[in-house]
């Protein structure tokens, strides 16, 4: 499993909520419609993290690189459905930090007598 994770902070005016609605919407779509396996929205708590990440952090599970980049090439159309949900979120976001990890170690991984 890859997860591209998100972090963001909310535009001034913005509704926490509003945000979490849109931001189920659309990455539901996506996971109803097979582009991606799952996701997870959180939210800081108690002002503990790091400054620089942003109060808001989305975490979007793919199988693998193939899905990231299938659902990747559906939004990056820029038109249709699949577009208004994204805008729907991205309009209401700003301060955003990007990454991507996987699963360790990884499950093809030959091991042997290894230590990780």
């Amino acid at each position: 499993m890859d997860l591209y994770h998100i972090w963001c902070n909310l535009k001034p005016g913005v509704s926490d909520a509003d945000f979490a609605d849109n931001v189920e919407r659309y990455l539901g779509e996506l996971r109803r419609a097979g582009r991606i396996a799952g996701f997870r929205l959180t939210r800081r708590k108690l002002g503990l993290g790091p400054a620089h990440l942003g109060e808001f952090h989305i975490a979007v599970e793919v199988l693998d690189l193939a899905q990231l980049e299938s659902a990747f090439r559906d939004v990056s159309k820029r038109s249709g459905p699949v577009e208004e949900l994204h805008a729907a979120v991205n309009q209401l976001a700003r301060d955003l930090t990007f990454a991507l990890y996987r699963d360790f170690p990884d499950p093809h991984r030959d091991r042997g007598d290894e230590k990780f």
